[in-house]
């Protein structure tokens, strides 16, 4: 997966299951959230924020994902410690992003000449935590083989996807790079900060953990150029050997296409 443009902020696939529909779209889970630290007037917040919403931002969407959507503006509540001035501006931001990007209408038909190259995937099974994961075989990403904007639309589709897969109670998903068989050409400093940026900017905490699988020498001045960029966001990554991937994180009968053997 590569990049498109650089969102206005602070700042990849074996095939999809061919039962599922080209057309799918995907509903992210959220009403599981658990908030252990959600203040008694947590609904008073959401009220606040969604009128704010209303007058402030009254031309962004409503429905799902829209400014009047209480799962998510709950979300983002928790995402900034129940404040209602940073969570208004966040999701503000997010919702209009959303929009721009026309995140809803990302289709795996949409998406299939980059899913063809095998360079990321949703797995169909969950770890062993029950936490969905997204998969990038880094060494099948080529920067100059596609437009930057169709690695960005896989990217996001990827995520919706993942969120979907959400069970009963689970709020977060896992990322793993593939970094077996890495090299300069495979390189894209570019998009992994987008991927990161994408997360905290607009998934906020749905982010677990990323695990970087037997990262050669010479990604290590790569992870060096990235990892201040990455904030808080660099704490998620561990580095580890597909063994450890596949004691830790999976069964047998679970593990990703590209680990098995």
């Amino acid at each position: 997966m590569a990049l498109v443009r650089v969102f206005p902020t602070s700042t990849t696939l074996p095939r999809l299951a061919s039962t599922l529909s080209l057309t799918t779209k995907f509903v992210v889970r959220s009403s599981n959230l658990q908030l252990q630290s959600q203040p008694t007037d947590s609904r008073k917040l959401v009220l606040e924020v969604k009128d704010r919403l209303e007058k402030e931002h009254y031309t962004l969407p409503i429905g799902r994902n829209g400014r009047d959507d209480e799962d998510m503006i709950l979300w983002f509540l928790k995402d900034r410690k129940f404040s209602v001035e940073e969570a208004v501006s966040k999701l503000a931001k997010t919702i209009k992003w959303r929009q721009d990007f026309e995140v809803s209408k990302l289709t795996e038909e949409s998406v299939k000449d980059v899913v063809k190259t095998g360079k990321a995937y949703i797995h169909d099974f969950l770890d062993v935590n029950h936490r969905p994961v997204l998969v990038v075989v880094a060494a099948k990403h080529f920067p100059k083989a596609q437009e930057p904007v169709d690695d960005e639309r896989l990217c996001v589709f990827l995520i919706e996807k993942a969120l979907s897969k959400l069970p009963p109670g689970k709020e977060q998903i896992l990322g793993i790079f593939d970094l077996r068989g890495f090299g300069t050409e495979n390189a894209d400093l570019r998009y992994l900060t987008f991927l990161f940026d994408v997360f905290y900017c607009y998934y906020p905490k749905r982010l677990s953990q990323v695990l970087f699988v037997d990262a050669p020498f010479v990604f290590k001045p790569i992870w060096q150029l990235t990892k201040p960029l990455l904030k808080s966001y660099a704490s998620l990554v561990r580095f580890c050997s597909a063994e450890t991937v596949r004691k830790e994180y999976f069964t047998d009968e679970t593990l990703p296409p590209n680990f098995r053997g």
